[in-house]
């Protein structure tokens, strides 16, 4: 079931003609999504909650390096497609490796861009070419307390910690923490 759920953007766009012609409103998320937490889900649900089927647009293993840096994605994009698979709420997930969602914007025409509210709207990538053809920009609420970034930032500074420690108490000096 969960591979039937990702798809081409080719592919896709067959899908969003068939649902438009059965009058469908199509919702549209990108992302890393890299370490899904809580805040990835809110912004999911509200995007689905605003059409009738969600396309995620999920960054491309290549394009989370260039965007985030070394060290990411910690997933694979396979396996990251797998999980925004699993969610009740995302119908298709199109991998992309541009740097932005602009070829999928231009090439499926949602009516609704979604994004969390982490961004002002009119900082939305692609919300000037949505709103061009009629089609809305929603910034879904802020969940505060997660990000990615900052998880993968804790968890450095904890093993950096636990690293000192053991160093202390074997008597080998101190390391550098956070």
């Amino acid at each position: 079931m969960y591979a039937s759920k990702v798809r081409t953007l080719k592919q896709t766009a067959r899908i969003v003609r068939r649902l438009r012609r059965n009058g469908r409103r199509i919702a549209f998320t990108n992302g890393c999504f890299d370490l899904l937490h809580p805040g990835h889900l809110a912004v999911l649900e509200e995007a689905r909650r605003r059409g009738d089927a969600l396309i995620v647009g999920l960054n491309s293993d290549s394009s989370v390096r260039r965007l985030k840096g070394a060290g990411r994605p910690v997933w694979p994009a396979r396996v990251r497609a797998r999980m925004l698979s699993a969610l009740s709420c995302v119908d298709y997930v199109v991998v992309f490796s541009g740097a932005t969602p602009h070829r999928l914007l231009r090439t499926l025409k949602p009516d609704i861009l979604v994004k969390g509210g982490d961004y002002a709207p009119e900082e939305v990538v692609g919300g000037d070419f949505v709103r061009s053809y009629g089609g809305k920009v929603v910034v879904a609420p802020l969940v505060r307390g997660y990000s990615t970034s900052a998880l993968l930032r804790r968890t450095a500074c904890a093993d950096n910690r636990a690293h000192s420690r053991r160093k202390r108490e074997s008597g080998a000096g101190s390391a550098a923490g956070c």
